[in-house]
């Protein structure tokens, strides 16, 4: 069983500085709304972290 992570971008990235917006980009997020989904790793989770304001993220399993 892999865990994995449901990243949807709730919040605009606009006005956000370089590396807040770099961070949703490399996450693979484009538009609002949009849903990506993420093995769990630590790198991940880190990234996750410094934008937690403008995602949410959700644990699945598969």
């Amino acid at each position: 069983m892999v865990k994995q992570l449901e990243i949807t971008l709730v919040r605009s990235p606009i006005g956000r500085n370089e590396k807040q917006r770099a961070t949703v980009r490399a996450l693979g997020l484009h538009k609002m709304h949009q849903k990506v989904v993420h093995i769990d790793t630590p790198s991940i989770r880190g990234m996750v972290g410094k934008i937690s304001h403008l995602v949410t993220c959700i644990e699945v399993e598969e």
